[in-house]
């Protein structure tokens, strides 16, 4: 099984989306959400959703996967782990906030993964 590693950036968007929940709909219900997310990512590591390669014009090699409205985009890193790049909304440019994020995904070694 692999280990799941959550980049900063992905760190940073799960505090926004928690944040934003919690004003919108309340504790409970972005506790909820962030819970699912959390399954969401073990469930990649596990092989058991369905995700998709990151269209050629991102200009990086990945995956993501929809969860309700967020897109996790992810890769394997060399350790064989699952990196957890970035979480985006479906109505967030993706592509204005996607290379920088998923650009800082590391390696164990806090390296730049050139996989």
């Amino acid at each position: 099984m692999s280990h799941v590693r959550i980049q900063q950036a992905a760190a940073q968007r799960l505090d926004d989306i928690y944040q934003y929940g919690m004003r919108q709909w309340g504790v409970r219900q972005a506790e909820d959400y962030l819970r699912g997310l959390f399954a969401t990512f073990d469930n990649i590591a596990d092989q058991q959703v369905a995700s998709r390669p990151i269209p050629a014009e991102f200009g990086v090699r990945g995956y993501y996967y929809r969860y309700w409205k967020h897109f996790v985009y992810w890769k394997v890193l060399r350790t064989g782990d699952i990196g957890i790049a970035t979480i985006l909304h479906e109505k967030m440019h993706q592509t204005a906030r996607f290379k920088d994020d998923f650009g800082a995904l590391s390696d164990n070694r806090g390296q730049p993964d050139r996989s």
